[in-house]
């Protein structure tokens, strides 16, 4: 029966029902990239609000994958990062069969803000190092890193190329992890985030930040932020 036929369902009910099908049949593989939203209305005589508000759904219900400027895929198992350990993600993506790139984006010294001082525990107008990274997995975008970093703790932070190692191998060499804190919350990302991982307006993002202390001071600070229908968190633990 051609679920697009059944008058019982909301037109967009119809459209997902038909791209889940295909998707439980094998006929649309993991990471093929489906029709594009015009292709659609012309093979399914829909509108193109319908189409949306179809993708749309599947995308939050974790069916498909939206890259803005290039297309819609049909989605892995999420991606996922240990929710109690501190680990790099370049291993993480490579452990998974794919292959890690990364972009800088900034990297400069600069005068910790009231805010910033505050997190890494330094006076405002202190100097701090500041690197912002985003790492793709298959030239998808998946983690965007906002990292502060006492220079105390790592002095030659910036002389660093991080397109060839991550700033996590750095600091795990220089200022070696004593204690570490995570902070986990759901958010919606600014324009100019959304448009560097590549998401729709509309597209809730996980967000990670963690502070790291090594040999009794805090080391660095980091802000992660995860398109949420492309990654997920993980924790396991033993009761006592």
């Amino acid at each position: 029966m051609n679920p697009l036929n059944n008058e019982l369902l909301p037109r967009y009910s119809r459209v997902k029902r038909m791209i889940t099908e295909r998707i439980d049949s094998g006929e649309w593989q993991p990471r093929d990239r489906i029709p594009s939203e015009s292709e659609l209305v012309r093979d399914l005589g829909v509108s193109r609000m319908t189409i949306n508000r179809a993708l749309r759904e599947l995308t939050m219900e974790g069916r498909l994958v939206r890259v803005q400027g290039v297309g819609t895929f049909v989605a892995e198992p999420k991606a996922q990062s240990a929710l109690f350990e501190v680990r790099n993600i370049a291993d993480e993506i490579a452990a998974r069969g794919r292959r890690h790139s990364a972009q800088v984006l900034t990297l400069r010294k600069e005068k910790a803000s009231a805010d910033i001082a505050r997190a890494i525990g330094l006076r405002a107008g202190d100097p701090v190092f500041h690197s912002i990274l985003l790492h793709a997995e298959d030239d998808i975008p998946m983690q965007l890193e906002d990292r502060f970093v006492d220079p105390h703790s790592a002095p030659d932070y910036l002389a660093q190329d991080f397109t060839t190692q991550t700033p996590y191998v750095y600091l795990m060499a220089a200022a070696p992890i004593s204690e570490a804190e995570h902070v986990i919350e759901a958010v919606h990302a600014t324009a100019a985030e959304r448009k560097l991982l590549k998401i729709e307006a509309d597209e809730p993002c996980l967000c990670l930040t963690r502070t790291t202390w090594s040999n009794g001071r805090i080391a660095s600070y980091v802000r992660l932020l995860y398109p949420g229908a492309r990654y997920r968190l993980r924790g396991k633990f033993k009761a006592l």
